[in-house]
């Protein structure tokens, strides 16, 4: 089982200086590598003879050249180049395969990040030691102590540089999903909703609305980047200040979707939610707003993820089940459901609904009538799980390499 853990870090401008370079020899290969993949793609269509572009192979086309062309690329790490040709060639892979859409070149100063390999890279205590850099300094010491660390990948955000340490952990979650038996587990639902999630156990997790907040400030900071000359050094500095507003507000959310989640999953052996059409739901102009900064998405990738390593139940209700609209004492279905009507009384039995907390009671009851949840069919251990990034073959770095396919 891999697991991340991301720690913020504390480097002096030097390093700084080297970790930017880092990041733009990770970007000039990811998109030098595009570039050929591009055109041996386009020259097959001709001569079908020619070799089939491959990470592998423009790895080992850029070491044989890279002495002569990019002498540059020798002062960073080398795994910052080889790793971004990795990545290229699993963008390729997943576009193939129909999962995501053709790769795109990379622009500087979005998502600068690099990554580096396994036996290349040291830490000790809140000491994190890579080549050409030397010791870094974590604001935290590494959560998964005496685990096998697979990779690091150090990324910018804002002007904050962190590092994102993946380890390999033993999968516990098998022995864990035993758990007790299904008439003893704890059934939760939780409602998802703009301003609280809502548990049908009455727990109420009131988002923090964290760019509503700060929309006059980013909006002052904006209009005053756009009055600033292009290309001035003024408006990159300003430009570096709504980048920090903009993170603050990525933190405030962050930090309490992962709070959620964690309660989420410590307080139930089964947890059960809506499949929700976040991408539908932003089409909303009046709404979209409040619902990205409710990170319905995020919430559910989290409660997935966690729910696996603890052993724990994860159901999705189906999308069209009627949640907010049943009522939870007698089951009849309300007629009519406006988005302003947060309370509501039930037509049959006469009643009164929290319409969240409702929504969450139903989606409870969903699991404990579903067979499949009794019987454990959606156990989270038992899902597939995301392919991590395996490592890749090393590639000879002398520069008499000659570029030979897979």
């Amino acid at each position: 089982m891999l697991r991340a853990h991301k720690i913020a870090l504390d480097p002096n401008n030097k390093q700084k200086t080297h970790l930017s370079k880092c990041a733009g020899a990770s970007r000039f290969a990811y998109n030098w590598a595009l570039a050929e993949w591009n055109a041996m793609h386009e020259a097959r269509k001709e001569d079908p003879s020619l070799k089939r572009p491959g990470q592998g192979l423009l790895r080992r086309k850029l070491n044989a050249t890279k002495r002569e062309r990019f002498p540059w690329m020798l002062e960073v790490t080398k795994c910052a180049p080889q790793e971004a040709i990795i990545d290229l060639g699993r963008a390729f892979s997943n576009f193939f395969e129909g999962l995501a859409n053709h790769p795109t070149f990379k622009k500087k100063g979005i998502n600068d990040s690099f990554r580096i390999s396994s036996g290349f890279f040291t830490i000790e205590g809140k000491t994190l030691a890579i080549p050409h850099i030397g010791s870094l300094r974590m604001r935290e010491e590494l959560r998964y102590q005496g685990a096998r660390q697979v990779s690091v990948t150090i990324s910018r955000r804002a002007d904050r540089w962190h590092a994102s340490i993946l380890c390999e952990l033993p999968d516990t979650a098998a022995e864990a999903s035993l758990g007790p038996p299904p008439g003893e587990r704890k059934t939760v639902g939780i409602d998802a909703g703009v301003s609280a999630y809502v548990a049908s156990d009455g727990t109420a997790y009131k988002t923090p609305r964290a760019y509503r907040k700060a929309e006059r400030k980013l909006a002052r900071a904006q209009k005053s980047e756009s009055r600033k000359k292009k290309g001035s050094k003024n408006r990159k500095k300003q430009g570096r200040k709504v980048a920090r507003q903009h993170a603050r507000v990525y933190y405030s959310r962050n930090d309490f979707t992962h709070k959620m989640t964690t309660d989420a999953v410590a307080g139930a052996d089964v947890i059960v939610i809506e499949d929700l059409n976040v991408k539908g739901m932003l089409g909303n102009r009046r709404l979209s707003k409040s619902i990205a900064d409710a990170s319905f998405g995020e919430f559910r990738i989290q409660l997935a993820y966690k729910a696996e390593a603890a052993g724990k139940t994860l159901v999705i209700a189906d999308r069209h089940y009627p949640s907010s609209k049943l009522c939870s004492a007698c089951g009849a279905k309300a007629k009519l459901l406006t988005l302003g009507m947060r309370e509501w009384e039930c037509e049959g039995c006469g009643a009164r609904h929290d319409r969240d907390l409702n929504a969450a009671t139903n989606l409870k009851r969903y699991a404990e009538s579903s067979p499949a949840s009794a019987c454990g069919e959606f156990n989270a251990s038992a899902m597939p799980a995301k392919a991590g990034p395996g490592q890749a073959a090393s590639v000879k770095q002398e520069p008499n390499s000659k570029p030979t396919d897979v």
